[in-house]
This record gives structure tokens, sequence and C-alpha cells, in this order.
């Protein structure tokens, strides 16, 4: 996608605008007939640009698209992870809070909101806004917000909190392969190496290992002494991941 131009035919934008796209800068730049159609073209715009890595002409559409809706919680959201991207934490969280101001009973905002406190370390803030997000009856995704509020507590640490957020992911979605690997590293650093194995299973059953989870998986085995099992898992480690950190690890340490 370039750059410096706006990627909607021109005859659809004198559809939906009064002004069209300046052939320079790209900008929506006179007014428009519907000023949230307009709005929520910069904010997809934007959101395309975050992705990409151009988080300064991301920052640019993002603004324009809550200045034409004020009301459009998504485009705060996208904007302060925008700013996050551009280590300015103090817009970061004032485009979050107006977010949360627009739209105090959206889930997504609350979650989104959620990881960025974890991220500054406000643990009780961020356990308050995942509580939320995950009471939702909406939020179809629960075990979602739930497991990232375990990760969350698992960073304070308060592991008891994490296990009840984790089990309790489980509970909306029994085969949520995410909260059974965070139930297995929780396990496994408590040094609970049969219930580790056990989570680790469950996982396994349902989703494909990768290198780090069959190195996890030899280490739970090793300190279970179970020679057998180790070697299994570390053979297929080396079989299936030959060029990963792990296989050379292990092949570096005979």
């Amino acid at each position: 996608m370039k750059t410096s131009k706006l990627i909607i035919p021109a005859a659809m934008c004198l559809l939906l605008l009064t002004g069209c796209v300046s052939t320079t800068t790209g900008y929506i730049t006179e007014p428009a007939r519907n000023e949230k159609v307009a709005a929520e073209l910069n904010y997809q715009l934007g959101a395309r640009y975050y992705k990409k890595g151009n988080f300064r002409v991301a920052r640019d559409r993002l603004l324009l698209a809550t200045e034409l809706d004020p009301q459009l919680a998504i485009a705060y959201t996208t904007l302060a992870l925008t700013y996050e991207a551009l280590e300015n934490q103090r817009l970061a969280r004032k485009a979050y809070e107006m977010a949360i101001r627009v739209a105090p009973r959206d889930f997504d905002v609350q979650n989104t909101y959620a990881v960025f406190l974890c991220r500054q370390k406000e643990f009780s803030q961020a356990e308050k806004y995942f509580d939320k997000a995950a009471s939702h009856r909406e939020n179809d995704n629960a075990e979602v917000t739930l497991t990232n509020a375990g990760v969350c507590m698992m960073q304070k640490p308060d592991i008891v909190a994490a296990e009840s957020f984790f089990r309790a992911a489980l509970e909306r979605k029994p085969r949520y392969d995410e909260a059974l690997l965070q139930l297995c590293l929780l396990k496994y650093q408590q040094e609970d190496f049969l219930s580790a194995r056990a989570f680790l299973q469950r996982f396994m059953s349902i989703s494909t290992p990768t290198a780090d989870v069959l190195y996890l998986a030899s280490r739970i085995e090793d300190m279970l002494e179970n020679d057998r099992g180790r070697t299994e898992y570390e053979d297929q480690l080396i079989r299936e991941f030959p060029s990963s950190p792990e296989a050379r690890e292990l092949l570096s340490s005979g």
C-alpha cells in the first residue's frame, strides 16, 4: 500500500464525502457530509499504518478520526497502542482513558486498558478492568480476558489470583489451550510437576507442540525422574525443530 494516497477509489470517495483526499498528504481535509464515515475511514487507515509499523502516520490518522467522531472508542484504543509504540506512555494513558469514557461498557476497551495497566505495573487497577470485561454477558471470549488477567497476576506476583483466573477461563472453555499452558507453567514454578504434566498433556492433546513446549515437557519429565519420557520429548524436539534454540541447547549440553 502506498503511504501517500488514500486507497479508496475516487468515485467512492465522492459518494461518501463532500471533500475528497489531498493528493499530497492523503488526508480528508474538506468538511465531510457524514463525519462518522470520514472518521471510520481515517480509523481504518490509521489501524493499517499501525500494523505496518508506520506509527507517526498512524497517529495522525487516528487523531483525525477522533476529532471527526469523538465517540469512536476503537480509534482511541488504537491511538493508545500507537502512542505506546512511540514510547509516549502519558498520551497512551490519556487515549485509553478517553476510550473508557466514551465506551464505559465496552469489554474490548476494558480488556485492552487492563493490559496497559498491567504493563505499567498497576496491578490492582488492571484486575478491576479485567473483572469488568470478563463479566459482560456479551463477551463470548471471556476465557481470553480471564487468561490475560491470570498472566497479569503472575507478574504481580499473586499466584493464588493467577490460578483462580486461569481456572475460571477453563470453566468458560475447558479446552482453551492458552489457559492450560499457563496453568502448566504456574504449576512448574510451584514445583508441582505432576500437575504441570497433567495440564501440559491436556494442552498437547488439542494443540500442536512447539519447540519451547517440547522443551518444557522434557524438563517436567526430568524433574519427575522419567528418563524415558524426557528422552522421547528431547528426540522429538531435535527431530522436528533442529534449528531451534532449545534443540541447540540440548545438543550443546550433550
